[in-house]
């Protein structure tokens, strides 16, 4: 069967190279006469899976040895609720971003945390304007509280297509990030990361596991007064081992990380993802009279392009003229509506190109 051009959202596409190496050893694995599915999560075979998934992120994503590199599952969503079950002090407070949807929820589930707790979460700025979200806030517009126990952002903005080009400076305060939609497209500066977040379902791996970079002293000095199953420290202490973890889904994302790594690693990625994003943001500013980016230029992420048509109907038209010529996933979220193409380290340029020259026939039949 042929492969069509994925720009699904997440789950999303994944490397050829990855998934027919889980094709070819999904029944046996590596001899051992039974499925990595059936294995224990104890046996050395799958602990020689389990360190080299570490050890490969480490390298693909320069992880300094300052940092734990623990998996863990729940997705992000669990995350909005770890991130200050462990950090956010009794009677301190802890500062938000608010740049889209997902932001916005880390906040909420923050605020409801903190409470039992005499502490609290602020809202630094938002920037929701007529319940959209299309850039990320000026360094002016930022003031952060010297005595927080951190300050969390949300990288990129999946949903409505905006993402931050450098992460604010928070002084001594440390920096959390929710990197979903962006971990593993473009280099960060891990001495600015105290912990950062992601389900790997966008660029790094399938769906079913979560990967959290954390600085040691910084999770090793996390709050004991929660159960163990939820701290960080406990995760750090097993090696991500304190509860059996999802094995198939570590077992891909090694997979995935080792193809990103054959194709040049993350200097390379970094590069292609730009040049996509530029492709498709120059296609819709040269034909703005059809197509509309509605992020801010300087705010544009380079991994969820968004735009939108004239009308409705043409959003349906496109949208099945699209699938039939075997581009998938460009339909908007649900919330917003419009399209958009998530454009993720696997979706390599050959499939944006044809995502390009679509769009460019759809509009000269259509304008």
């Amino acid at each position: 069967m042929k492969r069509v051009a994925n720009f699904n959202a997440g789950p999303a596409a994944l490397p050829l190279e990855a998934l027919e190496r889980g094709q070819r050893e999904f029944v046996a694995f590596e001899g051992t006469g039974m499925s990595l599915l059936e294995h224990s999560h104890r046996e050395p075979s799958y602990e020689k899976v389990h360190r080299e998934a570490i050890g490969l992120l480490r390298e693909y994503l320069s992880i300094p040895d300052t940092h734990d590199v623990l998996f863990m599952q729940g997705g992000a969503r669990m995350q909005f609720a770890f991130v200050p079950l462990n950090l956010l002090q009794p009677g301190k407070s802890a500062d938000y971003v608010v740049t889209g949807t997902w932001a916005k929820q880390a906040y909420e589930e923050a605020t409801l945390v903190s409470k039992p707790y005499g502490s609290s979460a602020r809202v630094v700025v938002s920037t929701e304007k007529d319940k959209k979200f299309t850039r990320v806030p000026e360094t002016s517009e930022m003031s952060f509280d010297a005595e927080a126990s951190y300050v969390h952002i949300t990288s990129n903005n999946t949903l409505f297509g905006s993402q931050w080009a450098s992460y604010p400076e928070t002084g001594n305060v440390p920096l959390v990030a929710d990197m979903t939609s962006d971990f593993g497209s473009r280099k960060v500066d891990w001495s600015k990361i105290a912990l950062a977040y992601a389900g790997a379902q966008k660029n790094i791996g399938p769906a079913g596991v979560t990967v959290v970079v954390g600085r040691k002293d910084l999770i090793q000095a996390g709050r004991t007064d929660i159960p163990q199953i939820f701290r960080y420290k406990g995760y750090a202490d097993s090696e991500s081992l304190l509860n059996t973890p999802p094995v198939f889904a570590i077992y891909m994302l090694r997979n995935t990380v080792r193809a990103l790594l054959d194709w040049g690693g993350l200097e390379v990625i970094e590069a292609e993802c730009k040049a996509k994003a530029a492709l498709l943001y120059g296609l819709c500013d040269s034909l703005s009279d059809f197509y509309r980016a509605p992020v801010e230029t300087k705010s544009r992420s380079t991994v969820n392009v968004v735009f939108q048509l004239p009308s409705e109907e043409l959003d349906k038209k496109f949208l099945s003229e699209a699938k039939a010529a075997g581009l998938v996933g460009l339909k908007g979220h649900r919330s917003v509506g419009g399209l958009r193409a998530s454009i993720y380290t696997a979706v390599r340029m050959p499939s944006v190109q044809l995502l390009a020259e679509f769009m460019r026939t759809f509009a000269a039949a259509n304008r």
